[in-house]
């Protein structure tokens, strides 16, 4: 699956794509075919992007969107902490946001963030403006747009609690505010449909102390220290908590603590993480979490879903 890029007027590109070819006028950012993603995905595994997209504004991502024709899947990626990438690659185009869409700002109670930046990034930025409520962020390991598409969450908060609204570019184009409400939020997912990319988020917040509210991101990172694998080629969470259930107990239970597949092994820190030993393939560690969903209803008759999004051709 190789892309090709080739000017063939002024300012006009024609894309090759294994699924067909097509003319498009000069994209608003940086385009390149054939782009590794393991170089910045969690787990360092995977297959490249057919074309990989980097626009320098909001505006120019949306003319991007809009002048791509519609059988082009489109996918948004951050920093890929959450993201297992098939070892076929991602077919279409793949949106990374530059750091000029990860700029933070306070407006009165409220914390404006940018799609790209971290979420230790915004909780950070509350605190310094003594404003709490968003220290649960200072434990999300990805940006503020990859939270706010999955819904994401730690130590008893998530993004539904406090979002106040999205900016999104549209598939087609169209630059649009979404409330928090028409997001249609629930346990770690989003209504956004796929190719939707969400470039910024106002996050609602509380005045606070801002000893106090420093002294929770600390417990916050220090628990995290403890307790996962931080230092380890992972991907985050692998599967959801089911109601009322710890994941990383029935996987601890079904006898998984340490089972490998390949390079892919389950922590033995952390049973609800799966890390890369340093050459697990993308279909290892897939295949080691399908195992883990087999073993774990087997023994106790829950079928765990993913937590991680699987994304691309195996």
């Amino acid at each position: 699956m190789t892309a090709t890029a080739r000017e063939v007027s002024a300012g006009v590109f024609e894309y090759r794509l294994a699924g067909g070819t097509f003319i498009a006028p000069e994209l608003w950012g940086v385009v390149e075919p054939d782009a590794s993603l393991a170089d910045f995905i969690w787990f360092r595994a995977g297959g490249h992007a057919e074309l990989l997209f980097r626009p320098e504004h909001v505006e120019g991502l949306a003319k991007a969107m809009a002048d791509l024709p519609a059988w082009v899947p489109v996918l948004p990626v951050g920093v890929g902490s959450n993201l297992i990438v098939r070892d076929g690659g991602v077919p279409g185009v793949t949106v990374r946001l530059p750091k000029a869409f990860a700029k933070v700002g306070i407006e009165g109670n409220l914390v404006r963030a940018g799609a790209a930046a971290m979420g230790i990034t915004v909780a950070s930025a509350a605190r310094d403006a003594s404003l709490a409520g968003l220290e649960f962020l200072r434990g999300i390991p990805g940006t503020a747009g990859g939270a706010v598409r999955m819904n994401a969450g730690a130590y008893g908060r998530d993004v539904a609690d406090c979002l106040v609204e999205a900016t999104v570019v549209r598939r087609n184009g169209r630059i649009e505010t979404l409330t928090a409400a028409e997001l249609g939020f629930r346990y770690r997912h989003s209504a956004l449909p796929a190719g939707d990319i969400v470039v910024e988020a106002l996050f609602r917040a509380v005045p606070g102390d801002k000893a106090a509210i420093t002294a929770e991101m600390d417990r916050i990172a220090a628990e995290r220290e403890a307790s996962q694998p931080l230092r380890s080629r992972t991907g985050g969470s692998t599967f959801k908590n089911p109601p009322g259930l710890k994941a990383w107990q029935l996987v601890d239970a079904a006898g998984c603590r340490g089972l490998r597949i390949g390079g892919a092994q389950v922590s033995q820190k952390h049973t609800n993480f799966l890390i890369n030993t340093g050459d697990a393939t993308s279909a290892d560690i897939e295949a080691l979490g399908d195992e883990v969903r087999a073993r774990v209803l087997a023994q106790s008759g829950v079928a765990l879903e993913w937590e991680i999004e699987r994304v691309g051709v195996a």
